[in-house]
């Protein structure tokens, strides 16, 4: 059995962000989720980990970066090797897309939610 374990970079914790409703609709799922961000707090009770803090066992990577803060994060993603990262709506990115072909990791301009929703996370 896969398991789909996603870092999402960029999380917030306004229950109003995109986000926040991705780490909520992971955890419904059952899927085990990191919320990446800059502000500390908890969604779902999972506490936020701090940007660049080192990861293991990942799977998806679901930007929530716009792509003009995806930067700094190019190699801390890479060196994490995931199966594939996703670009939600708004933080798709050319350069950062050639990169991971490139580390032969493979990334869809993809929404998170609508892939929960549609049950295409998980295939």
């Amino acid at each position: 059995m896969v398991n789909y374990k996603t870092l999402v970079l960029g999380a917030s914790t306004d229950p109003e962000r995109y986000s926040y409703q991705a780490v909520q609709r992971l955890v419904a799922a059952k899927i085990p989720v990191v919320p990446m961000g800059i502000k500390k707090g908890h969604i779902e009770g999972i506490l936020m980990v701090p940007p660049l803090d080192p990861q293991k066992d990942i799977h998806t990577v679901s930007l929530y970066l716009s792509p003009s803060r995806q930067e700094e994060y190019f190699d801390f993603i890479i060196e994490l090797q995931p199966k594939r990262v996703l670009f939600n709506p708004g933080t798709e990115n050319p350069v950062f897309a050639q990169k991971l072909t490139a580390a032969e990791i493979a990334w869809e301009n993809a929404c998170n939610l609508v892939l929960l929703s549609t049950n295409q996370y998980q295939t």
